[in-house]
């Protein structure tokens, strides 16, 4: 009985692999076509790092390649807010899209992100529960549970939206992250959560076929914000799930700060600009080259080179914090956040004082 049940979920998660894979690989092309001849492009400017009028509707595909595949392959009868989860990818594509066509406001944009959050958090029950002991506390009340859940959501949506600067870097994060969680699901049989990572990684994936250097597609907000919503969910299921998994061998401690680390690169790179933004008394939300990738760039390092250091570098805090989970969660964060620091600071003083590189590569 247990090996038909495994066969079959394994079944489903590879179809939902192959299914969003195939279905953006053929979808791109149509789409880079139609967006040439109706000049739906990405133009370069001071801040970008490429030097030609670049497709940015790759998120359609994605976004396209993930529904359908979720919607073919997972059993409904064992997930029953998955009506609400589509919705709430609904809105962000439909956000996303907009703004990619015909850019809004990063209010009336935050406005559809907090919509999406509140079906997530009181229809589709993505909620965290408990932290766990960090600071003492573990069962989060009511109030401040829903506050955290949408705060966390949107923290993690634009946080993938501001790491997406350069080829490569939002497709094969986006990648790594849902084939770690989406592993990790199918081995606590939550084949549910398994099928949406892989549906998003085959997705991903081959959308990364058009998007390394030099790239036909952008993704746009379309594609990182969807990204963005996906990791969320994924690793607040994650956080949750262990609450009930206390005798499980795939069971890890520590863990708040084990998904802080699979999320690292996106997480922190959106606290450092910040905070580098407030420290120069300017709005937080302002543009600006003070990206990790940015400052890899001008240090003459190209798109793939930089996308390949970044994404190693997210691995490793992986298997950092996987292996020294026993550290407990506070003392395991403060570490992740020394280490990080550490790390952004040698970019930073390598290029201290160089000319910053534009346009250097599509």
């Amino acid at each position: 009985m247990f090996y038909g049940t495994f066969a079959t979920g394994m079944y489903d998660i590879v179809l939902a692999f192959i299914t969003a894979f195939l279905l953006v690989f053929l979808a791109i092309p149509s789409i880079i076509n139609i967006a040439r001849v109706k000049h739906l492009y990405d133009v370069p400017d001071q801040r970008k790092v490429h030097t030609e009028v670049v497709p940015t509707l790759g998120g359609v595909a994605i976004f396209a390649g993930v529904i359908f595949s979720i919607i073919l392959w997972t059993p409904f009868d064992v997930f029953g807010d998955l009506q609400y989860i589509l919705c709430s990818f609904i809105i962000i594509f439909l956000i996303g899209a907009k703004d990619d066509i015909l850019p809004m406001s990063p209010f009336r944009k935050m406005a559809g992100q907090i919509f999406a959050c509140f079906i997530l958090v009181f229809k589709a029950q993505v909620r965290l529960t408990s932290l766990y002991g960090i600071f003492g506390v573990y069962e989060i009340p009511q109030i401040p549970s829903i506050i955290l859940s949408m705060f966390t959501i949107l923290v993690i949506i634009n946080a993938f939206n501001l790491i997406d600067g350069i080829n490569g870097l939002t497709g094969s994060l986006a990648t790594l992250i849902s084939i770690t969680l989406g592993t990790w699901f199918f081995l606590v049989d939550r084949t549910d959560l398994a099928i949406i990572a892989f549906a998003l990684a085959g997705a991903t994936i081959a959308f990364l076929k058009y998007n390394i250097t030099p790239a036909r597609i952008f993704m746009g907000d379309t594609g990182s914000m969807l990204i963005g919503l996906i990791s969320a969910i994924l690793v607040i299921e994650f956080i949750e799930i262990h609450t009930g998994l206390q005798n499980s061998p795939y069971a890890f401690k520590a863990v708040p700060a084990v998904a802080v680390g699979i999320l690292i690169l996106p997480l922190f790179d959106t606290l450092r600009v910040f905070v580098l933004r407030i420290f120069k008394r300017k709005s937080p939300l302002s543009p600006d080259r003070g990206h990790i990738h940015h400052l890899l760039i001008d240090c003459g390092l190209t798109h793939m080179q930089a996308t390949s250091i970044l994404i190693f570098v997210n691995l490793a805090f992986i298997f950092f914090v996987v292996g020294f989970q026993s550290w407990g969660n506070l003392r395991l964060l403060i570490a992740i956040l020394v280490i990080a620091s550490a790390l952004a600071a040698i970019p930073y003083f390598i290029c201290k004082g160089k000319k910053p590189v534009e346009n250097i590569e599509a």
